[in-house]
């Protein structure tokens, strides 16, 4: 047999299997992003070798090697997780299943595990990702298992792919008013409804070493995106804080555990916050990057749980746990506030400790300008102040790529190399302030957005990771000072992201390439952001808008739970309906008989329900001899129509002929004029 002969020339079982087999492997191939290039390959060769079975109708394989390939799976799952249980482990073992049993699809029985495992596998895809392409790409899975399952209830005869087809997306229509009822009204209960992530995502870290942003600034992807409902604040550099980073063992820089919230504070006077909508991508840490300065707790987080209702005092938004799902809340952010609980001196000492025999060129530098007279006695911005000149006139320079740094990172970049970005500028600041004697900390979070809105939202990436300082003024709280800006003004003042220099594929193929890529990615991110408002971001409160907007006023579950039950009886009362309305509905065919033995009767013919045209022909003539001739011919016509090879065969189907529906009238014609000859 070709290999590219059609399909409709197939043997059915030959045809079937092979769809059935590009079935499996369409709703598989999402799971490979995950999975392990071994077992992969694993799943690869047994779908293939199965297809060749079925192409070249040979016997499937026996017991004993279909036990060898499962044992040596199962190892190789076991050797990969170090477990069967849990999650990955569990979904690996079910994929590997999947495809050792189409090597013994004996019989329906089989047919049947094989079309269940389908359907779970599709919902264990939404474990690991539930972004636009892999609905898409599941929502299609669902058509062909649908249409496989059509086909196994198909036995008889050769149905075309189309018609099986045609038949699941039918089924599927019908099913997508359930399916949208439970999405819009079924309560959304804490854990029930989280996807489980216990998988690492990139972001902020509540650590830092010299080096890790840069690899933040690799990413591309999106942290979260703003929206400003009374229009977007004047140009000034929009800051989301994220860990503040405090204490300092020699080579890391680390945040402090939970601190008291943040209560003491006051705006200056003449000041207005400034409203936001933020939608934020799953995390890694207990803690929400938001807008600076957002002192109370926004509105959209879930009802449950122990959410705070202020930031700690270094001004987090500490979480229970780390948000495994998109969150999309609406806050206010003050331009700027003035802490009013002073330093004490417990604090005063954390902040300005060093190592104290690390650094030792930077600190003998630190002493030197604290010693120079016009900074003696002076204040901790007019020591600030200072560092920024230096910076802006000692021949610094901002580059993602600085090079290795030594075995002491922060000598080698403040005095010899004096090239770096964020991280580097921000750890030696804060360093040179606290050996100067003035609090200081580390901020980490994101600076700035995408230059233009997308579908009215300004985009923040990862690659907008940033990293500055803040130090304590007497009488004013904690400042913040981007060392940054005093070698890339550009970089703080636009908030433009971190460029990492161009890739051989971007010097090759030009600016038409970056320019298409960008194109591109624009019109997706507008599509996952509406996917990601409208459905992803369909929570607990849009639940309770919603039933406010319907009249509602009471518990919302309540609400949603009365609403489900009105809608399954109002389900259930239909279905009996149409089950009743079905039980009497019957065939054209059906119809045209009842008719006929009707007419017959009125011309005392004794015609049966299982009597056939010819057999009713003989009974008429019988009765009425020649006189019945014309009806005679009828009923013999009746039997070609009905019964003779190539005849139009719509009879039995739900709607009648055009031959069948003349036929019906003639009929009628004949039977009142032979009625008249005999009364």
């Amino acid at each position: 047999m070709s290999w590219f002969s059609s399909p409709s020339r197939m043997p059915r079982d030959m045809r079937d299997t092979l769809f059935l087999l590009a079935v499996i492997a369409w709703t598989l191939v999402p799971h490979a992003a995950w999975l392990s290039p071994s077992l992969s390959g694993l799943c690869a060769v047994v779908l293939v070798w199965r297809a060749l079975l079925a192409w070249t109708q040979r016997p499937l394989p026996g017991r004993w090697a279909l036990l060898g390939v499962l044992v040596a799976g199962t190892a190789i799952v076991w050797w990969e997780q170090k477990t069967l249980f849990g999650r990955d482990a569990g979904v690996t073992l079910l994929v590997l299943l999947m495809t050792l049993k189409t090597l013994e699809l004996r019989a329906r029985r089989d047919a049947m595990v094989v079309f269940f495992l389908g359907f779970f596998l599709i919902l264990t895809q939404f474990f690991y990702s539930q972004s636009l392409i892999v609905t898409v790409g599941m929502t299609l899975a669902v058509w062909g298992w649908l249409t496989a399952l059509s086909l196994a209830h198909m036995p008889a005869g050769y149905p075309s792919l189309w018609q099986a087809g045609r038949l699941a997306g039918w089924a599927a229509l019908i099913g997508t008013p359930v399916m949208v009822a439970l999405f819009v009204l079924f309560p959304r209960i804490g854990p029930l409804w989280a996807m489980p992530n216990d998988q690492g995502v990139t972001g902020l870290s509540d650590e830092m070493g010299l080096g890790d942003i840069t690899q933040l600034a690799q990413d591309r992807s999106i942290a979260a995106r703003l929206r400003f409902p009374e229009g977007a604040p004047p140009r000034e550099p929009l800051y989301l804080r994220g860990p503040v980073l405090t204490h300092y063992d020699g080579q890391r820089w680390l945040t402090l555990p939970q601190a008291a919230p943040l209560t003491t504070w006051v705006p200056p006077p003449g000041t207005t916050p400034v409203r936001y909508e933020i939608t934020l991508e799953p995390l890694r840490l207990a803690l929400l990057p938001l807008p600076e300065h957002t002192l109370q707790r926004p509105e959209g987080l879930p009802l449950q749980g122990d959410w705070p209702s202020h930031p700690d005092r270094w001004g987090q938004w500490r979480l229970p746990a780390p948000a495994a799902q998109r969150f999309r809340l609406r806050g206010e952010a003050w331009p700027r506030f003035v802490q009013l609980e002073p330093l004490s001196p417990l604090w005063h000492r954390t902040f300005t400790a060093t190592p104290s025999k690390r650094h030792p060129r930077t600190r003998a530098w630190a002493d030197a300008l604290a010693q120079r007279p016009d900074l003696q006695g002076a204040s901790a911005s007019q020591r600030a102040q200072a560092l920024l000149t230096h910076i802006r006139t000692g021949g610094y320079g901002y580059t993602l790529s600085p090079g290795a740094l030594g075995p002491d990172p922060v000598d080698t970049f403040w005095l010899d190399q004096r090239r770096g970005f964020c991280e580097h500028y921000a750890a030696s600041v804060t360093l040179i302030l606290r050996m100067m004697g003035v609090p200081a900390r580390i901020v980490t979070g994101y600076l700035g957005t995408d230059p233009q809105p997308v579908d009215g939202y300004y985009i923040v990436r990862q690659s907008n990771a940033h990293a500055w300082v803040e130090y304590w003024e007497q009488g004013h709280g904690w400042i913040r000072l981007d060392p940054t800006a005093a070698v890339a003004p550009n970089r703080v003042e636009t908030g433009q992201a971190l460029s990492p220099a161009p890739t051989a594929m971007d010097r090759m193929m030009g600016t038409w390439y970056t320019d298409w890529l960008l194109q591109s990615r624009l019109w997706f991110e507008i599509l996952d952001n509406r996917w990601n408002q409208w459905i992803l971001g369909y929570g607990a409160l849009q639940q309770n808008d919603l039933l406010q907007h319907l009249g509602w006023e009471g518990d919302t579950l309540l609400g949603l739970a009365q609403i489900l039950l009105g809608l399954v009886c109002a389900s259930a009362l239909g279905g009996a309906l149409w089950a009743w309305w079905d039980g009497r509905r019957r065939t054209p065919w059906e119809r045209l008989r009842t008719l006929i033995l009707d007419r017959l009767q009125q011309l005392d013919v004794a015609a049966q329900p299982h009597h056939s045209p010819a057999q009713l022909a003989d009974l008429l003539a019988a009765r009425h001899g020649s006189t019945a001739q014309e009806l005679v011919a009828h009923f013999l016509a009746l039997e070609q129509l009905r019964y003779a090879q190539g005849s139009d065969s719509t009879a039995s189907a739900s709607t009648p002929s055009v031959a069948l529906r003349a036929w019906q009238r003639q009929f009628m014609d004949a039977a009142r004029r032979l009625r008249a000859q005999t009364l």
